[in-house]
């Protein structure tokens, strides 16, 4: 089953711009060469300083198979920045590309926790409530939902063809949520909004 590193990159808004460069120039081809890798994506809000690097990996061993080549480069986007960074990983439990998002596309992450032993109630409830209503809203391209089986972490990561898109969706969103955190007694952690700055990823 596919992987995901997530990394959360909190920069100096000023100087985020040189970590984005960093990631697309050197660090992009630097994973296109490593086995088992399958491509990587960043999304920003560059008024806030905030990028999400996302990694995808063919399967658990290869994602922890190669930290250490992909370690330092997480070290240098938060150097260039005056950052810092956290990082997750994930199961890739659902991916549902309509076409590729393009630069600037609207990113939204919604972060839950749920009780670990209901984690997958989460993606049943997502699969069948969540999925039918995001096919069918305007201006969707892409979804992806990510898991943590030990501790009942998920994001649901939804992609809109631009940033009207993405803020048209917002109340229709906010009752999925709602409906979502009923059905499997979760809690709604963060809800945050970026802007595509490029994706190279094929998730599985």
């Amino acid at each position: 089953m596919q992987h995901v590193q997530v990394i959360l990159l909190t920069a100096d808004p000023e100087r985020l711009d040189d970590a984005i460069r960093y990631l697309q120039d050197k660090a992009r081809p630097m994973l296109a060469d490593l086995p088992g890798s399958q491509g990587m994506s960043v999304c920003a809000n560059t008024e806030l300083g905030i990028a999400v690097v996302e990694s995808f990996w063919v399967s658990h061993h290869a994602m922890r198979e190669h930290e250490r080549s992909v370690a330092p480069a997480r070290e240098e986007a938060a150097r260039l920045s005056g950052g810092t960074v956290s990082v997750e990983r994930f199961v890739v439990a659902s991916f549902t590309r309509v076409r590729r998002p393009q630069p600037g596309a609207g990113v939204r992450l919604t972060r839950m926790d749920t009780d670990a032993t209901r984690i997958d109630e989460v993606v049943a409830a997502y699969v069948d409530t969540t999925l039918p209503w995001l096919t069918e809203t305007p201006g969707f391209v892409a979804e992806l939902l990510f898991i943590d089986r030990s501790t009942g972490h998920s994001i649901g990561e939804t992609r809109w063809q631009d940033a009207a898109a993405l803020a048209a969706s917002r109340g229709a969103a906010a009752a999925i949520r709602a409906d979502a955190v009923a059905a499997t007694d979760s809690s709604i952690r963060a809800v945050e909004e970026y802007s595509l700055v490029f994706d190279t990823a094929e998730p599985a």
